[in-house]
């Protein structure tokens, strides 16, 4: 059974949310502050529902040291509509998705359990490469299925499970222009309900952990109008 951390402040959009997942069988942990999130999440939680705006330590500082503490773990904002730049600060923190309010039931599921689709998807390629051990190698990368590891130059680079699909696709395909279509296809699955930014902002922050200088970067490269092209070798 899917555990889902639910932190939210308004108490009738809470209950809202407790009602419907658990109508879907879902195992909830309620928490109505972002310091009660902190106490309450841990390895056993599989997806957390982080809302922004909240007094005491926001949703963007929960969903931080989130992803610090738990790299395995699914994250989708909750923002107010409209507000663009809360969307794209809560995935270059580490959020998976967002979902702006406000929302239907409908919508609320259909993004959890895409996402939670996503996570198993991950899981079960890694499950599959480790049944003969394989080794991915472009130019000063190498992708360790077995361990689950990114290492450059022999040093591991800590990713997120969405992260580790994205540049495990790009190593599969290197030197290709991949346009953004099929990068949600293949990363985020046929059913993704969102849109390309969240492939654009998965992308800096993987530049920002892969990079020399990620300012100028020379193993993702944009495709402008297309897509991106993995070039691990960098020269």
């Amino acid at each position: 059974m899917t555990k889902i951390l639910v932190l939210e402040d308004e108490p009738s959009i809470r209950s809202f949310i407790m009602i419907n997942l658990k109508k879907n069988n879902f195992e909830i942990v309620e928490t109505a502050s972002g310091e009660e999130a902190l106490e309450k999440l841990d390895e056993t939680v599989d997806i957390a529902l982080l809302d922004v705006m909240l007094p005491g330590i926001s949703g963007f500082e929960v969903c931080k040291r989130a992803r610090e503490q738990y790299p395995s773990l699914g994250i989708i904002m909750l923002t107010a509509k409209g507000q663009e730049e809360n969307k794209i600060e809560g995935l270059e923190l580490g959020a998976d998705d967002y979902i702006v309010k406000p929302f239907s039931p409908k919508e609320l599921l259909a993004r959890i359990n895409a996402l939670a689709r996503r996570l198993n998807i991950v899981e079960k390629a890694v499950a599959v490469e480790e049944a003969d051990g394989s080794q991915i190698v472009t130019g000063k990368f190498t992708i360790l299925p077995e361990e689950r590891k990114l290492l450059k130059n022999g040093v591991e680079i800590e990713l997120t499970p969405i992260e580790f699909a994205l540049v495990k696709y790009f190593m599969e395909n290197p030197n290709k222009a991949i346009h953004r279509d099929e990068i949600l296809n293949n990363v985020w699955g046929y059913n993704y309900v969102g849109d390309f930014k969240i492939v654009d902002v998965n992308i800096r922050r993987i530049r920002q952990k892969i990079e020399d200088d990620p300012s100028n970067p020379k193993y993702i490269e944009k495709v402008w109008g297309y897509g991106y092209r993995w070039w691990g070798g960098g020269e």
